[in-house]
C-alpha cells in the first residue's frame, strides 16, 4: 500500500509518503527542494558518492509512523541540509521548517 497526503508544517506545504512493505514502512516528508525520511535513507551514500547532486535530506531512525517521523530528531543529514542550518539532534519539525524556507527562497529566485 502507498499512501500520499499533503501536510502543512508551520505554514510550509509538504507531501507525506508512506509505503507499507512486508515487516517495514518507508516514511518520507518532502517538498520540491528536499526531504526527511525514516532510517531506510542511506545518508552515507548521499554524503559520499552522490554529494555532487546537492540533495537536501535528513534521516530519523527508530520511527514506525509518520507522526513519529515528524516528531523525531535528525540522526544524520547531507551536506546540503547542513548548509541550510539542519544539524544532527535538531527536531525534525525544525528541519522541515528549514526545508520549507529553502523552497520559498528557491521559488522567489525563480520569479
Amino acid at each position: 500500500m502507498v499512501k500520499i497526503e499533503p501536510i502543512w508544517i508551520d505554514g510550509y506545504a509538504f507531501t507525506t509518503t508512506h509505503v507499507a512493505l512486508p515487516k517495514t514502512n518507508l516514511l518520507m516528508v518532502s517538498n520540491s527542494v528536499g526531504y526527511v525520511m525514516c532510517g531506510a535513507l542511506d545518508v552515507g551514500l548521499l554524503r559520499d558518492k552522490l554529494a555532487s547532486r546537492g540533495i537536501i535530506a535528513a534521516r530519523a531512525t527508530g520511527v514506525k509512523t509518520m507522526e513519529e517521523l515528524i516528531q523525531g530528531n535528525v540522526e544524520s543529514c547531507t551536506q546540503e541540509a547542513e548548509a541550510i542550518g539542519i544539524t544532527v539532534g535538531m527536531s525534525m519539525t525544525d528541519a522541515l521548517k528549514r526545508i520549507g524556507e529553502a523552497e520559498r527562497r528557491a521559488l522567489r529566485g525563480a520569479e
